[in-house]
């Protein structure tokens, strides 16, 4: 049977968002945070294979400011151009909302190691010319 790839738009759940995260090594994050995550998502990809669940992403923002979160793809797809092709349905999602005369910008935190991957689709490390260093800061509640 041929592999039959499907991108399914706003459909991403939590199963799937666990299960994709949990691949790759990622900690994940209780149920309530994870669905009230993904209900507030301005936009997210899944790619399913045969009907698996192999990648997701998503964006959350405001129209102005964007930011690219939870891209994974699992490790027995990755270097197919899966995370490419995730990273530019995101960024077709927004730029299609764009009005004319308009502008967005779109932040991404990269995993340790892949920032060439993000800089391949256009990104720009930071800190350069017009921008500061990124800075994060995390809550935990044990």
């Amino acid at each position: 049977m041929a592999n039959k790839m499907t991108i399914i738009e706003n459909g991403l759940d939590y199963e799937t968002y666990v299960a994709l995260r949990k691949a790759v090594g990622w900690n994940n994050f209780c149920r309530k945070q994870v669905e009230k995550a993904i209900n507030h998502s301005y936009y997210s990809v899944v790619l399913q294979e045969n009907g698996d669940s192999i990648a997701m992403g998503r964006i959350i923002g405001d129209g102005l400011y964007f930011t690219i979160v939870d891209v994974v793809v699992h490790p027995d797809y990755q270097g197919k151009g899966l995370g490419t092709l995730i990273i530019q349905k995101l960024i077709e999602h927004i730029d299609q909302g764009i009005p004319v005369g308009g502008r967005v910008s779109i932040q991404l935190i990269s995993e340790k190691g892949k920032e060439d991957f993000y800089v391949k689709q256009g990104f720009k490390l930071i800190p350069h010319e017009n921008c500061g260093p990124a800075l994060r800061k995390v809550i935990c509640k044990f």
